[in-house]
């Protein structure tokens, strides 16, 4: 186990067996995201990319709740009282973390809802590659409810997972909706009950560990950017990206693969992957 002892304060850190477990640690304000939590988001990100210890990160939040979202008393009281500069810094480092460094990092990633998941917290929800939620946990686009349409990138998020009558929904009504419902209309993977949670996170974080991680950065990338390409665009980029993860594979392992599975006939691809 690696632990990082308390370098930094708005956010926990533990590597174990391979998964590195980021937890939002603002308890107190249901982990809502401030300047100082996406300061520091960002230096986590980036040290976790580094660290060959981590294969696997699992995002989730400390007690109760995933996130609340944003930290309304320091963004709209605090923030806005500033200069026109540091309100571009303090926009610039939450998007940096939420959905840039996310969205594209070079390792799997799960967010592990526990309990509430509000607003901005959608964003860095959608940008994990892979979601699980408690039954009971509870997500909610309550922007509406005072004043304001949802911000950052809230909305493009729901609009990539969610069906076009669903998200308007929520986002219109500004109610709320369980971890079985998210399940229900694809925010997340699935639900399964509290007490199961971290386990279950756990076992689909080993999977992933066991992969090829120059494979499986190629697989996840691809498909992200595909969404946003033509189908001619994509057939140029796709084979472009096959032909990257076997130049940049050291462990060769497309020649491994077939090797196991047409030679020596001891895998079945369709079922397991092959031994590294």
């Amino acid at each position: 186990m690696t632990d990082y002892n308390n370098r930094w304060d708005t956010v926990d850190v533990t590597v174990e067996d391979g998964i590195a477990w980021v937890t939002l640690n603002r308890p107190d304000k249901r982990n809502a995201m401030s300047p100082t939590l996406n300061r520091e988001m960002i230096d986590v990100l980036e040290t976790l990319e580094l660290d060959e210890n981590a294969r696997v990160l699992v995002l989730s939040g400390a007690g109760e709740s995933f996130s609340a979202g944003m930290d309304l008393k320091e963004y709209f009281r605090e923030i806005d009282a500033s200069p026109e500069i540091v309100r571009v810094k303090v926009r610039r480092d939450a998007s940096t973390w939420q959905w840039k460094l996310l969205r594209h990092y070079a390792k799997p990633t799960i967010a592990m809802v526990n309990g509430w998941c509000f607003g901005g917290a959608f964003s860095p929800l959608v940008a994990c590659d892979l979601a699980i939620a408690a039954d009971d946990a509870v997500f909610g686009l309550s922007e509406i409810n005072w004043g304001i349409p949802p911000g950052n990138l809230v909305s493009k998020a729901m609009a990539d997972t969610v069906g076009h009558r669903q998200a308007l929904y929520y986002i219109m009504t500004g109610e709320t909706f369980t971890g079985r419902q998210a399940a229900d209309m694809g925010l997340v993977n699935r639900s399964i009950p509290l007490a199961e949670l971290r386990e279950t996170t756990r076992a689909l974080a080993a999977t992933l560990g066991e992969k090829n991680p120059v494979v499986l950065r190629a697989a996840k990338t691809g498909f992200k950017m595909c969404r946003e390409l033509t189908w001619e665009q994509n057939e140029e980029y796709l084979y472009a990206k096959l032909d990257q993860a076997q130049l940049l594979d050291p462990e060769h392992g497309r020649e491994q693969g077939m090797k196991q599975f047409l030679d020596d006939k001891s895998i079945k691809p369709g079922l397991q992957s092959y031994r590294r």
